[in-house]
């Protein structure tokens, strides 16, 4: 490991601070649109179906390609894709045409992109820093992500406040921009790999079960993915219905949604700065399974709150990201410790496609159960079994024994 590994990491963390922003305020922004659009939590449900299941589908295939290409490039390419899609959402609103299918189709394709950006990116780092400085790094990754969540809601509300919103989806093509520019100035070494035909099904397969068996044969591993899956079951659909809690239950507008999402950010920045600035000894796995906890408690706490308890709303929210920074730094952190780098692009690819697709199927009945039963009601089941598999995870002995 050279003594350039802190500069390459500015150059990315510069351009991909500019690409999350971005990503993040447009997101929000579209969020803002759908809500006030139709106010129903099933089209939310669908909206975030489309933006994750073409990932989720895709994703170990990509996975493979991932570890045989060039990482630079391929994050480039990616990159340039995502931002194409966007520009044809943009000028498709410009013209007038402002449809439900068009934005779930250009979510989808969106989506597409991510599929390879996603595990290019998590696969990258370990090319570039010390084993011994993982944790650190994701905790800062989280820092620049948890800014991101902080300014990106501001700048989406204000955005579409000020401007229509195929205007505002063009932020998302200069924060793009900036990310391949910024790329450019890098250089990313590649693993040490086997010479395989790309065109070859068949070795594509085998390289996609490679990835799989790399995590079976870890016992402690395999119940870290189980149990993060079935905690993404439920996060994922409370993380859509956000802004209907605060909307329906809490009787708040856009400013109030605006603060929920920056509050949630400030918690995320608070745990990744802990994390980044402040080295913890305590173990990951012990990290990961606290986090599990405490957002299990946030959401079931926020759900039992009574209409006129905005401010606690909004307190419990900030705990909720500050365990969520802690749970994704640390998850992240063992995966790229106990994965040989050859292998972390299928891995990554083939954990969130594992997680992806339950988790849509847990959507698309959120969106009908929050309609029928409450919003307020869906977060006090969902938080419960959050917080559950905290508790069987600490019960688990191959899984607390990763890493001991």
């Amino acid at each position: 490991m050279d003594n350039h590994w802190k500069r390459r990491f500015i150059f990315l963390w510069t351009g991909q601070f500019f690409s999350l922003i971005s990503s993040s305020a447009v997101g929000f922004a579209i969020i803002i649109w759908l809500s006030l659009q139709t106010g129903s939590a099933e089209v939310l449900a669908y909206a975030a179906i489309a933006g994750l299941l073409p990932q989720a589908l895709i994703g170990p295939f990509a996975g493979v390609y991932v570890d045989r290409w060039d990482r630079k490039k391929t994050m480039i390419f990616a990159d340039g894709f995502v931002a194409f899609c966007t520009l044809v959402m943009s000028i498709s609103f410009y013209l007038g045409y402002e449809n439900l299918q068009l934005v779930y189709i250009i979510l989808g394709l969106r989506s597409v992109g991510s599929a390879f950006h996603m595990p290019a990116m998590q696969a990258t780092i370990p090319l570039l820093a010390p084993r011994s400085e993982l944790l650190r790094i994701a905790g800062i990754n989280q820092i620049i992500k948890s800014v991101s969540n902080i300014a990106g809601p501001a700048l989406g509300a204000l955005a579409v406040g000020l401007l229509s919103i195929g205007n505002v989806l063009l932020l998302d093509i200069a924060g793009a921009a900036l990310a391949i520019s910024s790329l450019l100035f890098i250089s990313i070494p590649s693993p040490q790999k086997e010479h395989t035909r790309t065109s070859d099904v068949f070795q594509v397969w085998k390289d996609m079960k490679g990835g799989f068996h790399e995590v079976i044969k870890n016992k402690g591993l395999t119940y870290l993915f189980l149990y993060s899956i079935i905690a993404g079951f439920c996060i994922m659909p409370i993380s859509v219905l956000f802004p209907l809690m605060t909307i329906e239950h809490f009787h708040g507008g856009k400013f109030e949604m605006s603060i929920v999402e920056t509050t949630w950010g400030i918690g995320a920045l608070v745990g990744g700065g802990m994390l980044g600035i402040w080295k913890p000894s305590i173990r990951k796995v012990v990290i990961v399974n606290l986090s599990h906890i405490l957002i299990g408690i946030a959401f079931l706490w926020s759900g039992l709150l009574s209409p006129g308890s905005f401010v606690f709303f909004v307190l419990l929210t900030g705990l909720g990201g500050i365990a969520a920074s802690f749970y994704s730094a640390g998850f992240t952190a063992i995966v790229q410790e106990e994965v040989h780098s050859s292998l972390l692009g299928r891995v990554f690819s083939m954990y969130f496609s594992i997680e992806v697709l339950p988790t849509v199927v847990g959507l698309i009945c959120t969106g009908f159960v929050a309609d029928s039963i409450g919003v307020n009601v869906t977060f006090v089941i969902l938080g419960s079994i959050i917080f559950l598999v905290g508790i069987v995870s600490f019960m688990t002995p191959s899984l607390m024994n990763l890493k001991k």
